[in-house]
């Protein structure tokens, strides 16, 4: 027999693994006959942040690993760099997850467009030093301000509707980390 907590757990991370594939979906597919000047927000990360500053055991390393990679192959950025930045970001973000459910929403948010800008800057300085062609600054900029700007309707959509809240008192050890 399955322990509960067990089967929730893999049951997330397949939930996870499967609104990241609809996400990728959605991405590919040619709903853009001309250039647009919109840019769109980075979803897969959003959802990494969110997921992973309430429940970190439902995003392990290897799994937003693996998901970040496949977006890198179909979006035809360098394999494994923005991978390896998203992995940075999450990682400095995973220990204050126990935090979340004690911090203001707002210095949540603070920190992850943070951690957002960090890594959007660092990507565009890594290409820049390798001289890879790339967006202006100004693009990258507007980018990470877009994805930080719906990083709440992504924590509501998780919180509220997928039911990825931080642990409760029950769940909890001594220390305030999941027992």
């Amino acid at each position: 027999m399955v322990d509960p907590l067990t089967l929730r757990i893999w049951g997330f991370r397949l939930y996870f693994t499967a609104l990241s594939a609809a996400i990728l979906f959605v991405h590919i597919l040619p709903f853009h006959i001309s250039a647009s000047a919109f840019v769109g927000p980075d979803l897969l990360v959003c959802l990494a942040f969110a997921w992973v500053l309430r429940r970190p055991d439902y995003v392990p390393v290897l799994l937003v690993a693996a998901v970040i990679a496949v977006s890198d192959i179909l979006f035809l950025r360098p394999l494994g760099l923005w991978t390896a930045l998203v992995l940075l970001g999450m990682e400095f973000l995973r220990p204050r997850g126990h935090l979340s459910a004690e911090m203001p929403f707002p210095v949540e948010w603070a920190m992850v467009t943070g951690t957002i800008f960090a890594i959007s800057l660092l990507n565009a300085l890594i290409l820049a030093i390798v001289m890879v062609p790339q967006p202006p600054l100004t693009g990258v900029i507007v980018h990470a301000f877009v994805t930080a700007a719906v990083y709440p309707v992504v924590v509501a959509i998780s919180a509220f509707v997928i039911g990825v809240r931080p642990p409760g008192p029950a769940e909890r050890d001594s220390r305030g980390i999941r027992a």
